[in-house]
């Protein structure tokens, strides 16, 4: 889970609409890819137009996108392209590199050590989409306080840090994926994800969420959502004065 990083008013308009994405002024994003941007993830796979670099021209490329601030401290563009073959990172070895890449784990968890010498713990992805290695600081991994409006543990949160399966009291499992657009997977279509901040909560409400890795999920049974994601619904109603998919809209809206 990530809270908005980056604001609207900040994107990169005009490289959007150098690549397809943005005509006007206005984005040709869907909400998902919108809020995957924002919140400093990349969005899904996308169809890429007219692209130029290094006096080469791509007529159509399909890739995923996401944000960097630079120094100047505006927002860079970074296309994520599918490779031939990944670059395996330096603390990873053969082995583990290919039980990733093969499907046989999600994630692996591995230290290494930063320019100071001091250790840091890395949470290791591959996405088959792009053919590529993600790798996640789990530090800066922002696990909720709440879902469906039940308080995480220390414990919980922790293993959602680390990538590990997380189960709370409506039967709800997640868990964190910096391959996944919406960063988060469920065996629930949509749930309510809550931090505390400030002395109050801000919501996020995922919908339309990806299976777990490698498991199926009953369509009926992930349609069925708990009494705390419609109770968290009700507490949206009341914060902000209307209903979750008019929220949604209303947070398009002011990224634009």
């Amino acid at each position: 889970m990530n809270l908005v990083n980056f604001h609207g008013d900040d994107l990169p308009i005009k490289d959007l609409e150098t690549i397809g994405l943005a005509a006007g002024g206005q984005l040709l994003l869907n909400v998902d890819d919108l809020k995957a941007l924002l919140s400093g993830r990349r969005t899904s796979m996308l169809e890429l137009h007219d692209l130029e670099t290094d006096n080469i021209k791509i007529k159509s490329i399909n890739a995923k996108i996401s944000l960097k601030s630079n120094e100047a401290g505006k927002l860079d563009l970074l296309i994520h392209p599918i490779y031939r073959k990944p670059e395996i990172p330096d603390f990873l070895n053969e082995t583990e590199a290919e039980k990733l890449r093969k499907g046989e784990v999600a994630s692996l968890l591995k230290i290494t050590l930063d320019n100071h010498g001091n250790k840091k713990e890395m949470l290791v992805e591959f996405d088959p989409q792009t053919k590529e290695f993600i790798v996640s600081d789990t530090d800066k991994i922002l696990a909720p306080d709440m879902v469906n409006n039940e308080f995480l543990t220390p414990a919980q949160k922790e293993a959602y840090k680390k990538g590990k399966e997380v189960q709370i009291a409506d039967g709800t499992r997640f868990n964190y994926s910096g391959t996944d657009h919406h960063g988060i997977r469920a065996n629930k279509l949509a749930l309510i994800a809550s931090i505390l901040i400030d002395g109050g909560l801000s919501y996020m409400v995922y919908k339309g969420l990806n299976a777990m890795f490698n498991q199926k999920r009953d369509q009926k049974s992930a349609e069925k959502l708990s009494p705390g994601y419609y109770e968290a619904i009700k507490d949206i109603e009341n914060q902000h004065g209307f209903k979750p998919h008019q929220f949604e809209q209303s947070r398009s809206r002011k990224a634009r």
